[in-house]
């Protein structure tokens, strides 16, 4: 693989500014961010009064503790422009969630709100290794998700040439990276599989396209499913975060020199680390679920917001802002089973782990009696592999890793079901 570590004067001052200035910075926009979304949101208005809060009683960066959290219940309650704070007519732009779990949460942009966007997208691939003039095959969904649009806006910021194929089409996605020759390619971790497996059917060897650089977000992923992804392209794999209440892609990104972590764009996004029990904040370092708070947004400013996400807060390498560690799961897709606590990546990870299993899986929970079980359907790698043996196999590392007996199932190629999105890595059946 190829170095592409960013040129230090290539930049943003903030990325390496102290964390006196930054904390300093912080401070003066976070004291505006409460005070708009107190004045404009009568949600807010209406949460502060009753948490007896007001955005004047911010001194210090650890009061914002003080203040209620934001929840998709609420942005659901405001549905679908209730948690503007601008009136509509100087939105430029809505997003919004797909609304698969519930009524779609909808977000705002004004075009400050765009532009810090692009600006922070544009940063987050610039520290992937991207330059000016680079080539980006853009497998990100375009349309309400914020995924494509998102990175099409930092590209253009960047002043990259993007190539928007969105997702869908595999053959076609293929065709292209061979005949146009991108340098880089954002896409889901789980949807690369799938245009590794073309590649694979298509005759061609991976390892000799063009590709240097693979940008991906939408999903956890684990640090095995990029060791996989970087032998099979021989390209860095690196990871990007976001989230459309937050803004969407481009809240922290993980650069390319070091791979250990994601650095939070801090200078926008105020993060904490909270315990998804008691709501109280975590000693420095340790893990829990991460809150972030807008600094800068104009048309929906976010206030404590749960993510859900499970992670912990790092200091700074690469840049000054800290890191987050890559996500391990969410807080509402954990699997409570038999007691014993369970993410997909935990699977994933013991999958990578077992000789001739290929990199799909889906899990499956059912109650056929009293007992809970689980049932992990996977594939075969070849047709050589001895799937009774790697069923016991991977089944065995489940038991000894995370303390849990479940069904394996190995199937032939193509029998999991694939996704052009984010994967759908749990069926409940209960």
């Amino acid at each position: 693989m190829k170095d592409l570590t960013p040129a230090p004067n290539t930049l943003d001052p903030i990325e390496i500014a102290s964390r006196d200035e930054i904390e300093a910075l912080q401070l003066d926009r976070m004291k505006w961010s409460l005070a708009h979304a107190y004045e404009n949101v009568p949600h807010y208005k209406a949460a502060f009064d009753a948490a007896g809060i007001h955005p004047d009683d911010l001194i210090s960066l650890s009061d914002l503790a003080k203040f209620p959290f934001t929840t998709k219940q609420d942005l659901r309650a405001n549905y679908p422009f209730g948690m503007f704070a601008v009136p509509r007519d100087q939105v430029k732009r809505i997003h919004a969630s797909s609304g698969t779990t519930g009524q779609p949460t909808v977000v705002g942009y004004t075009e400050n709100d765009l532009s810090h966007w692009g600006q922070v997208v544009a940063r987050s691939l610039r520290a992937a290794g991207m330059t000016p003039g680079d080539l980006l095959h853009n497998a990100y969904g375009y349309g309400l998700f914020t995924g494509g649009l998102g990175i099409h806006l930092g590209a253009d910021a960047l002043e990259l040439t993007t190539i928007p194929i969105s997702g869908g089409m595999t053959p076609r996605q293929v065709r292209l990276i061979e005949d146009f020759k991108p340098k880089g390619i954002t896409v889901t971790p789980s949807y690369a599989l799938s245009i590794l497996d073309e590649f694979t059917a298509q005759g061609l060897d991976p390892r000799a396209s063009s590709l240097e650089v693979g940008i991906f977000g939408a999903e956890p992923w684990t640090n095995a499913m990029r060791r996989e992804i970087e032998q099979a392209f021989d390209m860095h794999a690196v990871d990007i975060y976001g989230l459309s209440e937050v803004i969407g892609p481009g809240v922290s990104m993980e650069c390319v020199e070091t791979k250990d972590g994601l650095h939070i764009w801090e200078d926008h996004f105020f993060p904490e680390i909270i315990d998804p029990n008691t709501g109280e904040p975590v000693a420095e370092g340790e893990m829990g679920e991460l809150v972030f708070t807008s600094l800068t947004k104009e048309a929906f400013p976010i206030i404590r917001y749960r993510t859900r996400d499970l992670t912990r807060l790092l200091p700074g390498t690469a840049r000054t802002m800290r890191r987050m560690e890559k996500v391990t799961g969410r807080s509402d897709d954990m699997i409570i089973l038999r007691g014993v606590n369970v993410f997909p990546t935990q699977i994933e990870e013991c999958l990578m782990a077992t000789h001739g299993l290929a990199p799909h899986f889906q899990i499956e929970l059912s109650k056929p009696d009293r007992m809970d079980q689980m049932r992990v359907l996977c594939e075969a790698n070849d047709q050589n592999t001895d799937r009774a043996h790697a069923a016991q196999a991977l089944a065995a590392q489940i038991k000894q890793t995370i303390g849990i007996t479940v069904t394996v199932d190995v199937a032939d190629a193509g029998q999991v079901a694939r996704s052009q999105g984010k994967a759908v890595r749990i069926v409940d059946r209960r």
